[in-house]
């Protein structure tokens, strides 16, 4: 495959191919590290990239492979990290100019958990000031664009995430979310964000008085890659007081259980499957399939179409929810405005972003 196809590989996908000695973390790395340095000016995705730390990763992280050493469940997959979560040594400044000069001392949980998966951090991306709104601009970095049409924005507040996951610089990005801060970009960029049960991915430091609702938070282009990550940054941390247990669930091996559960669970509803849904499609919201057209990150809807932001009807991509409430995620891929004419985010006809 090519540079670009590579870019929009699955990271379930990329940790198969570098666990099979198909594909080298410094290719994958060197990839997205190109295309960030082609596209990243016209997005304002990334605020900082490490290029020659995370190559060094790589060459470590190959190395590793090639000896036969114990991987991780990230091992040698690039990912962003929003830069409101410390990563120890590097600068965290919220996108406020108050916080320009602040080094982080140690790693926040969830970045802890990834670099122990393996993951390859290549850069921190953009956020409104202190996360406090639903776009993505400040007075220190500017602003971060849609990727389908730059004139829009990505949502917020992990809108610099999403513009980098929907664009090919990453197949990964950690955010968070308190109110909707990875749920609005996921929408507007058709995306996966997933906000977990609050306590299940422990946040250290405190979200500066808004520890009851903040949320660390997984996004993704795919419902597997979203679980896969979850994995990695779920579990206790004494460091947070509202941390929950750990909960002994493998989130990706979730994804294969069937819709509704075996264990004697009711059909589950998916977002937007509601009569007007069925209106539109002609089936009834109790059938399965008429519910969800785009299930476990099958990117065609149900007439053979992409089901990229900007569609005329509300699509789930998102077939999976556990009645116990462990796991429920799904994504939003665009919504509909008045007019019809697709929503207060993006609309169809400025192409595809992953053609950069």
């Amino acid at each position: 495959m090519d540079a670009t196809d590579l870019c929009f590989t699955s990271a379930v996908e990329l940790v198969e191919l570098i666990r099979r000695r198909a594909l080298s973390p410094v290719e994958i790395t060197r990839a997205v590290l190109e295309r960030i340095d082609r596209l990243n000016t016209r997005l304002g995705a990334y605020v900082m990239v490490h290029a020659e730390r995370a190559l060094g990763e790589a060459r470590a992280a190959e190395r590793a492979v090639m000896a036969g050493e114990p991987l991780g469940p990230l091992h040698g997959v690039p990912i962003s990290i929003k830069d409101n979560l410390w990563t120890a040594g590097e600068r965290v400044t919220y996108g406020s100019r108050l916080l320009a000069g602040f080094v982080a001392q140690e790693d926040a949980p969830s970045v802890a958990g990834l670099r122990a998966a393996g993951a390859i951090f290549v850069g921190r991306t953009n956020l409104p000031e202190f996360a406090w709104r639903g776009s993505t601009d400040n007075r220190l970095f500017g602003e971060s664009r849609n990727p389908w049409d730059l004139t829009r924005t990505p949502g917020g507040s992990t809108g610099g995430g999403a513009a980098a996951v929907a664009s090919g610089l990453g197949p990964l990005a950690l955010g968070s979310d308190g109110a909707g801060s990875i749920r609005i970009p996921a929408s507007f960029c058709g995306l996966v964000g997933f906000k977990p049960t609050f306590g299940r991915v422990p946040m250290y430091p405190a979200a500066g008085g808004n520890e009851l609702v903040a949320h660390v938070c997984p996004l993704a282009r795919t419902v597997r890659d979203v679980a896969l990550m979850l994995n990695a940054i779920a579990g206790h941390d004494r460091r947070d007081a509202f941390a929950l247990p750990d909960d002994g669930v493998d989130y990706l091996a979730e994804c294969h259980e069937p819709l509704g559960g075996t264990r004697g669970g009711t059909p589950v509803r998916i977002a937007w499957s509601g009569p007007r849904l069925r209106a539109r499609r002609g089936g009834d919201p109790r059938d399965r399939r008429s519910r969800c057209s785009c299930v476990f990150g099958d990117r065609s809807d149900s007439r053979g179409g992409h089901s990229g932001p900007g569609r005329s009807e509300r699509d789930s991509e998102n077939a999976l929810r556990r009645r116990s409430g462990r796991l429920a995620c799904w994504s939003l891929r665009g919504t509909e405005g008045a007019d019809g004419s697709g929503a207060g985010c993006v609309r169809r006809g400025f192409g595809e972003p992953h053609r950069g």
